[in-house]
């Protein structure tokens, strides 16, 4: 008897169950994506198109590869600064191999197993980080959604919005210029209060399509994107750009990129992680597939990419269930790029500023300094100085300092010891240590214990210590030798635990 087969749809439905649901969240994440991609882009100084082909790898190759399910990655707003002060700093054919050598970095620290050590940074150095990037990128935005020049440091940026604000209303154009930008921070703002089934078009999207259709309705004079063609724009890096990794400089960018792409990534991993009950992520493998994904768009030419939490968390909130929503995303990425490139060119740049503007105000954790200053100030002055020393220095250094500043608190808890003295003004006198005694906090044991009177025996007390170092203990029996040599009884020391030793 010959057996009927089943019908396609119900084969299909055993093979891929969440078919439907992750073809309906790649169209929300593809949506919420387009604009992304081309706002970093123009922010970052170079054309629009590498920000669709570094969503196109991020959504096709990340995609593909193991590590984080749902997560999805592409040109991201936290590196736009960096990108930016590269370019202009070394040029645009260097990208691409800043790019190619943090990725193949990427994947060799992955392979090592290294990608848990990014769980271990300090979260107050990652939100100063992200909050020093906003920042810079709301008061360079600014100046773009005014058609003006921005200058080139953090620094000279928020110092001359006072200057650009003069210009500004100076100019009938500029002033039209910025009310586009203010009118697209406006409707982003808005988009969330309106009934849910309006939001379902993303609020970036639709804010991007009502500038651009009130640009072209009203007949404003506003710069729009320059559009070259997706093939015309990948350029992979050439032998004179190689040459530049003989600059100090640009191998210190190359770290720099390598670290807050990782760090932001894995972090966004851990925070996507808590939006959904699926699997969890791997993160040496969620640190290979950057890494493979970076490396491909450096031999592209492309922006770098990072697992971006506004993509992923709208690719869990659309409902979708594996990780075909988001190499489906990149498919439609690479179909627009491809067969719609000329829709760019009517999008207005004061837009894009506006879009940014609000990416970069949400990158500041606002409530979260509150909450640390309340709770934990030491933490709350390492995001503040992190921050503050992006705007001032530069992003490398910035980090470089709140990691700097993060361990010296560390040390300075890691060595806190209490020190409490009980006179009963006869017999001995009590002393006992609690916390972690180390040669950091070695003066001010001595000086307190030496400050004890010389004719009453003493009980030193170590079993409330947690650590004792050897620097500190040598000093500790010396003490107690010269103590008991003014004919008083000697010291009596009570030994600390084994495990504090």
């Amino acid at each position: 008897m010959k057996v009927i087969s089943e019908n396609p749809r119900s084969e299909n439905s055993r093979k891929f169950p969440h078919l439907r649901q992750d073809f309906a969240a790649s169209l929300v994440v593809f949506l919420v994506a387009l604009p992304l991609c081309v706002g970093v882009a123009v922010a970052s100084g170079v054309p629009a198109e590498l920000g669709l082909v570094t969503g196109i790898v991020g959504g096709i190759v990340t995609g593909l590869l193991p590590g984080s399910s749902l997560q999805v990655s592409g040109p991201a707003a936290g590196l736009t600064v960096l990108v930016f002060g590269a370019v202009d700093e070394y040029g645009l054919p260097a990208l691409g191999v800043i790019v190619l050598a943090a990725g193949l970095i990427q994947l060799a620290m992955g392979a090592l197993k290294l990608g848990r050590w990014f769980r271990a940074i300090s979260l107050s150095v990652v939100e100063g980080m992200l909050a020093g990037i906003g920042l810079v990128l709301i008061a360079g935005q600014l100046y773009s959604a005014a058609g003006l020049d921005a200058p080139a440091s953090g620094l000279d940026k928020i110092i001359g919005l006072p200057g650009a604000a003069a210009d500004a209303l100076g100019s009938s154009e500029a002033l039209v210029s910025l009310a586009l930008g203010a009118g697209t921070v406006a409707v982003m703002v808005l988009w969330k209060r309106l009934p849910k089934q309006v939001q379902t078009v993303p609020g970036a999207l639709a804010a991007v399509g009502l500038a651009t259709a009130v640009t072209a309705v009203f007949g404003l004079s506003v710069a729009t994107v320059e559009v070259n063609g997706l093939l015309g724009v990948i350029q992979p890096p050439g032998a004179d750009a190689f040459g530049e990794l003989a600059s100090v400089g640009l191998l210190g960018t190359i770290v720099a990129f390598t670290l807050i792409a990782s760090a932001e990534s894995l972090f966004s991993a851990a925070a996507v992680d808590r939006l959904h009950n699926g699997p969890r992520t791997e993160y040496n493998k969620e640190l290979m597939a950057q890494g493979a994904g970076n490396t491909v768009c450096g031999l592209l030419g492309a922006l770098p990419m990072t697992a971006v939490i506004v993509r992923s968390s709208a690719n869990v909130g659309a409902g979708a269930r594996t990780k075909a929503s988001r190499v489906l995303h990149g498919v439609w990425l690479l179909l627009f790029a491809a067969l719609l490139p000329s829709v760019l060119a009517l999008i207005p740049l004061p837009a894009l500023a506006g879009i940014l503007v609000h990416a970069g105000w949400k990158l500041i954790p606002f409530r979260g300094i509150v909450s640390l200053w309340r709770g934990h100030r030491g933490e709350a002055l390492i995001l503040v100085v992190t921050a503050v020393s992006i705007v001032a220095v530069n992003m490398f250094e910035g980090v470089l300092i709140g990691m700097a500043l993060s361990v010296v608190k560390t040390a300075w808890e890691a060595s806190h010891l209490k020190l409490e003295v009980v006179d009963k003004g006869a017999g001995p006198i009590q002393a006992h240590l609690s916390g972690n005694a180390t040669f950091l906090r070695l003066p001010k044991i001595l000086e307190s214990l030496e400050a004890l009177p010389q004719d009453r025996p003493v009980e030193l007390d170590l079993s409330g210590l947690h650590h004792l170092d050897h620097a500190c203990r040598t000093a500790l029996e010396n003490w107690a030798e010269r103590h008991s040599a003014t004919g008083t009884d000697p010291v009596k020391v009570t030994e600390p635990t084994t495990a504090a030793v």
